[in-house]
């Protein structure tokens, strides 16, 4: 029994990673968005991607724990505080142009003086994967959390680089100046849509990871204090 909730918990491990980095192949990619239309493409790549980390996220919680380390309060409220520029950046970051990472939409249409969420960084997604994986890594200081959060960081982290490479092999000019923010609705709606997220991550949370987070925020707070 220990041996497979191992097993499930690699396999799954290692079908997410497989899922991001196979269909995301320029060769590989390019042949698929002929096959199925960049629309449709686009929509299996995020259904896929979804449906692997929910898988690993459980089987993570199914696998045996294994402690590293004791866990101080402050790592327990790790996750409550990242998670929130996580889920923000997540909002500002969907469904608009961004050529400079993964996730951008639209991308003929993006205008360097405009660029929202890319003035304060050129990979919102990865940031805010790095995010998540940092606050639950420090909360959760256990064998399979430590492999499944400290790869999602290392994915995160070599992912920026990797981009950054080829942007610059491919001879194109990062975005970085000070450039006039996103317009006042869209950044209104935006933030609303990201604080949104935080909360439909929290009643998510005890259905995909098996905690209710709600239990331990009193106690939490209460140590804290």
């Amino acid at each position: 029994m220990v041996l497979s909730a191992w097993a499930e918990f690699l396999a799954a491990l290692a079908v997410f990673f497989a899922s991001h980095a196979i269909p995301a192949r320029p060769a590989v990619k390019q042949r698929l968005v002929g096959l199925l239309g960049r629309g449709a493409y686009g929509a299996c790549y995020g259904i896929i991607s979804l449906a692997a980390l929910g898988w690993v996220i459980a089987a993570a919680g199914r696998a045996p724990t294994v402690a590293l380390a004791p866990v101080a309060p402050w790592q327990l409220a790790a996750p409550f505080i990242l998670m929130v520029p996580a889920c923000l950046l997540v909002a500002f970051a969907l469904f608009r142009p961004n050529p400079y990472s993964f996730g951008g939409s639209r991308n003929a249409r993006f205008n360097p003086s405009y660029p929202g969420v890319v003035r304060i960084t050129r990979h919102p997604l990865l940031l805010a994967i790095l995010l998540w994986a940092v606050g639950h890594l420090l909360a959760n200081p256990h064998a399979a959390h430590a492999i499944l959060f400290g790869s999602f960081a290392v994915f995160s982290l070599t992912g920026m680089a990797a981009i950054d490479r080829r942007l610059r092999r491919n001879g194109i000019a990062m975005a970085g100046e000070p450039i006039p923010p996103m317009g006042v609705m869209e950044l209104t709606l935006r933030a609303a849509g990201g604080l949104a997220l935080y909360a439909l991550v929290l009643l998510a949370h005890p259905v995909v990871a098996g905690i209710n987070v709600y239990i331990l925020l009193p106690s939490l707070i209460r140590s804290l204090l």
